[in-house]
Order: structure tokens, then C-alpha cells, then sequence
């Protein structure tokens, strides 16, 4: 006799029932997992609980660091993922050899603009790392003047864009003080979008855009949900919008092969 697979639908069902999933079995949820709880997404996909949305976007979410590790060939050129002192050297020397000057640093957990630091050099993350001022891990990248930051709200078939600037500080984010303008996007950031969201297996996405003067377009960060700040989609028709997709996805997982 076929076995119906359990399907958990909030947080609370979560904990009660972790140690009897199996194989099959459904967490139709965003897991609201505390920081070093994300362990818990291996242990569901070695057990052959399936996730929605999936357990690599849900881990990309919330970490900066593995978002660079997954997309970091979508990114500036020379983003590179920074977990000890070692690596730092090595970053040292790679940032010396391509004659970057300003660098970009971006703590793993923080988001909003409140963990993304400009330093004139390189040396200067060295010192303050050296000196214990820096949590490890951290993202790097080469600091890009008089770029374009374009946040894209895609779901499914809905899609959005929205160009974020802010003339008093190099954060644009509009919790910073940032203003919003929709613009259209290319075929080729289209595409770039989806790429992304492919290669992390993401069913709706807020992602953020880099283009530069020589308007070439690079992928800053992705999220599964962000701030609508700015967007000219209100806050109950996106919720709606990303419930459906979830209940399709659910019910393609539920529906007979």
C-alpha cells in the first residue's frame, strides 16, 4: 500500500515532527531555522524530504557567503568568499596582481545595507581582520564606481523592476535613504535572472543588480523575499502571488507520476 506523504505547512509543525519525516514527505514552508540550525536542510534532503521552497535557495537566503559560492561566475569579476586569515592573504596577492584599489565587504548575515562596508584597500580588511575587528566568513569584491543598482522582483510571470539610487552615499537601498524609479529590463538581464534562480533553485526571487558604466550587468545578491519598498506591487497581491506559486509546487509534488 502506497504511503500518502505528510505535508507540513507552518514552523510550529516543524519541530514536533522532525525525527519522523521520511522519504516522501513534504515541508511546505520557509523553515525559520536559527543560525547554525541550517544543518537541519541537509538531514531533510538526506532523509528525501522534499522542500518548498527549495533548500538551497532557503540556505542562499540567508547566507551572503554561500550566495557567492553558488553565483560568484554571475558576479563582478574577483568576488571571492573570505573564511580565514589564509585566504585573505591569498586574496591579498589576487587583488595586488589586477591592481584593485577600493573593495567591497559584505558581512554574511546582515542585509538592508547595514552590513556592506567600502574600504580604500584591501590592507585595510587585512588590518582589521588581523587585529580580531572582522567575523569570519565575509564576502569581497572589487568596489565599482558610478554603478547602477537595480532590484527585480520576479514571480513566476509577474516581473518587476526598480532602480534604487541614493546621491548621498554609495548604499542604495532604500532603507538608507535611496529613492525608486521603475525601469525595463534588457532581454539579456532577463535572462540573467533566470539563470540565477536556476542555479539556485529558486521558485520566486528578489535579486539585485549591479550595471556598470560599460553597462555590463552583474548579479550583487538574491534573495527568496526583500523589502517591496519602492515596488509597485502592494503587499497583499505579492503575498498572494507567492502563495500560489508554493500551492503549485505542492501540488506538483502531491500529483501521481
Amino acid at each position: 500500500m502506497t504511503r500518502h506523504p505528510r505535508v507540513i505547512t507552518s514552523n510550529r509543525e516543524f519541530p514536533e515532527r522532525l525525527h519522523t519525516l521520511s522519504g516522501g514527505d513534504i515541508i511546505a514552508c520557509r523553515l525559520r531555522l536559527k543560525y547554525a540550525e541550517e544543518h537541519l536542510l541537509l538531514d531533510m534532503l538526506e532523509r528525501g524530504v522534499q522542500l518548498i521552497p527549495s533548500a538551497s535557495s532557503q540556505l542562499a537566503s540567508r547566507s551572503k557567503t554561500f550566495q557567492a559560492r553558488l553565483f560568484s561566475h554571475f558576479m563582478i569579476p574577483h568576488t571571492v568568499v573570505i573564511y580565514d586569515i589564509h585566504g585573505l592573504l591569498a586574496t591579498v596577492s589576487l587583488y595586488g596582481r589586477h591592481s584593485i584599489g577600493k573593495v567591497i565587504l559584505k558581512h554574511d548575515r546582515k542585509n538592508a545595507g547595514l552590513g556592506i562596508h567600502l574600504f580604500q584597500d584591501i590592507e585595510d580588511v587585512y588590518t582589521q581582520a588581523a587585529n580580531n575587528v572582522l567575523p569570519y566568513p565575509f564576502v569581497l569584491q572589487p568596489f565599482v564606481n558610478n554603478s547602477r543598482d537595480i532590484r527585480v522582483i520576479i514571480l513566476k510571470d509577474y516581473i518587476e523592476a526598480y532602480e534604487r539610487s541614493n546621491p548621498d552615499s554609495f548604499r542604495n537601498n532604500l532603507h538608507c535613504g535611496g529613492q525608486a524609479a521603475s525601469v525595463s529590463l534588457t532581454k539579456h538581464q532577463l535572462a540573467l535572472c533566470r539563470n540565477v534562480m536556476e542555479r539556485g533553485s529558486f521558485p520566486y526571487a528578489h535579486l539585485d543588480l549591479m550595471i556598470t558604466e560599460n553597462s555590463e550587468t552583474y548579479l550583487a545578491e538574491i534573495n527568496l523575499r526583500g523589502g517591496i519598498r519602492g515596488a509597485a506591487i502592494d503587499p497583499g497581491s505579492y503575498q498572494e502571488k507567492v502563495k500560489a506559486i508554493e500551492e503549485t509546487l505542492l501540488q506538483d509534488k502531491l500529483s501521481p507520476t
